[in-house]
């Protein structure tokens, strides 16, 4: 092994021990923590994000990396390769950040999850907007000092945000894909609002109770093959997905008696974030390799969430596992109803909650206000008002309160960038679903009892080099094509088009 390369792995281990702590913290923090409890605990986890942090900012640390960066040639395994390139490439983007800095960045998000948490249950936006303040120019100044270093460079303070989530990605790239999406999704809604078909929903807001929701939550991971001896789930006030370490991926829902639809997509969703890690070469574990962008993630979720999850075929199958777990919900409904009002097609408040069609909008909406406070100075302060006014003018709707508002998500507290990320994975699933379905008869392996046909096709094309590739290397390998909203938005046009009649 070459010395530098061994010595940097040396330190790896030690980084990445802190880095354990801190996601159980984390996990802990967004599960069951009270949260009178929950700053207090947020300064531990800035205190050890930030041990984990020197480490990478030692001086001799920072001359290997430089070092095996220059000398690494075509000779190294793949997997140094990509390693060594991403912890350059993080390198120069913490350059300018010291570890003073870095402690109190996380302080800042640390603090913002705490107020957000209470923000929300009390539906009042002033209690997180001093927070949100602090976060946005957190995220200003990381921009400002990034932009210093000549190869890092951008267009826009924004853009450094977002390549963080999604590399080489633009604004410019998503003003440009968002409008290609609002030029076709925009009449297409209004010719589905005008339609006379009439879609039965009544069945979706019986009562279940946790343990009807639990047991079908279990049913439907065992159904995707998601190892539960390698992998966990509870419940959260947002779901997410934490991926603890090489065989402890954890997952959260969380249950609404009335919603039994809510808590089951969530655990589609988070699923999908799941069987990703799961089925990640363990190489990538020898190799401190942990690059995957959340656009290539959150393709993989909401391909199982969507493409997956919300076909007619997943739905008959789910159907049967509905009438076995909460019979209440499904007496007296058909298959063909249950499917349709899984995709009904109705602009509402809550993104999480939102069907597949209208989700697109609910991200264009928080891009576009996170770019104008990164990019054009806008206060914080505004930002209740102008999610209103975007809601109604996209969607003709307008939340009565901030709960239902600006304060629906968390990924505010951590910082901006992110949104956006769903959207692409949307982009990203529709053009490898389209390759898949020259290879697998896709409905028939959902069909079959398990999703294992399916797993085995992603696993071989979509998650074995995800942590070696970049986003469009990656995505151009699979598909054969550059990245573009055409596939996503001929399969809403095709799909939605049947459903309504039109």
């Amino acid at each position: 092994m070459n010395q530098h390369l061994e010595a940097i792995n040396k330190t790896m281990e030690l980084f990445e021990r802190y880095s354990h702590a801190v996601r159980i913290m984390q996990y802990d923090m967004e599960t069951i923590c009270p949260k009178e409890g929950m700053e207090a605990q947020g300064e531990d986890i800035a205190f050890f994000s930030n041990e984990a942090f020197k480490l990478l900012k030692d001086e001799t640390f920072m001359a290997e990396v430089e070092a095996a960066y220059k000398e690494m040639d075509d000779s190294w395994n793949e997997f140094d390769r990509a390693f060594i390139r991403d912890m350059y490439r993080g390198q120069l983007k913490s350059s300018k950040i010291t570890p003073e800095m870095n402690l109190e960045f996380a302080r800042t998000t640390q603090k913002a999850f705490a107020d957000w948490s209470r923000a929300k249950e009390a539906a009042d936006f002033g209690m997180f907007q001093e927070s949100l303040a602090k976060v946005a120019e957190k995220d200003c100044k990381v921009a400002a000092l990034r932009s210093e270093i000549p190869e890092l460079k951008r267009d826009t303070p924004y853009d450094y945000m977002l390549d963080d989530y999604e590399e080489g990605m633009t604004a410019a790239d998503l003003d440009r894909i968002f409008g290609e999406c609002k030029e076709r999704l925009v009449p297409l809604l209004q010719r589905i609002q005008a339609s006379d078909k009439k879609i039965r929903t009544d069945f979706l807001s019986r009562k279940v109770t946790e343990a009807q929701q639990k047991e079908l939550a279990y049913k439907v991971l065992n159904y995707m093959n998601y190892d539960l001896n390698r992998g966990a789930m509870t419940t959260s006030e947002h779901p997410f997905t934490s991926e603890m370490a090489v065989d402890d991926v954890r997952i959260t829902t969380h249950y609404y008696d009335d919603a039994f639809a809510s808590s089951l997509y969530s655990v589609v969703h988070e699923g999908g974030h799941g069987l990703f890690e799961l089925n990640a070469p363990r190489e990538n574990w020898e190799h401190h390799l942990a690059n995957k962008t959340m656009g290539q993630h959150e393709s993989v979720s909401r391909f199982y969430e969507n493409m997956i999850g919300r076909s007619e075929a997943f739905c008959d199958v789910v159907y049967d596992m509905v009438a076995e777990c909460m019979p209440q919900v499904v007496e007296g409904v058909s298959k063909k109803e249950f499917y349709e009002a899984i995709n009904t097609v109705t602009p509402s408040l809550i993104r999480t909650e939102s069907d597949e069609f209208t989700y697109t909008f609910h991200i264009i909406i928080r891009y576009e206000i996170e770019k104008e406070i990164m990019n054009n100075g806008l206060d914080v302060a505004e930002v209740p008002a102008l999610w209103k006014k975007k809601y109604e003018e996209y969607l003709g709707v307008t939340p009565d309160n901030d709960k239902v508002g600006c304060l629906q998500d968390m990924h505010w507290t951590e910082g901006f960038g992110y949104f956006p990320t769903y959207a692409l994975g949307n982009m990203y699933n529709a053009m490898y679903y389209n390759r898949m379905k020259k290879e697998v008869d896709i409905d028939a392996a959902i069909k079959s009892g398990s999703l294992a046909d399916i797993n085995a096709w992603m696993c071989e094309h979509v998650w074995k080099k995800a942590d070696r590739q970049t986003p469009k290397e990656w995505i151009t390998e699979i598909t054969g094509r550059e990245l573009t909203s055409k596939d996503f938005l001929d399969y809403i046009e095709e799909k939605y088009t049947k459903i309504y009649n039109l």
